[in-house]
């Protein structure tokens, strides 16, 4: 399975796991200059911004290990620029991790993964 295939799966497979668990998915895919938020939901009046690390196994390090300060910098631009985009400034919201582990199928959601510095 090539790169992108295996993480569309994982981000499939994180957007149905959220549908689950209560969460309303706002956008998957959100693109723009210089990154790009892998899903953006909501639930109890929350914005969730959540970005998908799929692996096979954590021999190179936790996929979470993956989103480093430049790259959370980067998933807080994009929510900014969306939250304003959609008039929801005024709203709380969470930045989150979703590991996704294939062929398993084991997801680990780290909520509050990390701030806006």
């Amino acid at each position: 399975m090539k790169k992108r295939e295996k993480g569309y799966l994982g981000e499939s497979i994180a957007s149905l796991y959220l549908s689950l668990k209560g969460y309303k998915i706002l956008k998957r895919n959100y693109t723009l200059k210089g990154g790009e938020i892998d899903i953006i939901a909501s639930k109890n009046d929350e914005i969730v911004i959540i970005e998908v690390k799929t692996r096979k196994n954590d021999n190179f390090g936790a996929p979470k290990e993956a989103v480093d300060k430049n790259k959370a910098k980067h998933i807080i631009y994009g929510a900014k620029v969306f939250l304003n985009k959609n008039f929801l400034f005024d709203k709380k919201v969470r930045f989150d991790i979703i590991e996704v582990y294939l062929p398993k199928l084991k997801i680990n959601h780290i909520k509050h993964a990390f701030e806006i510095f």
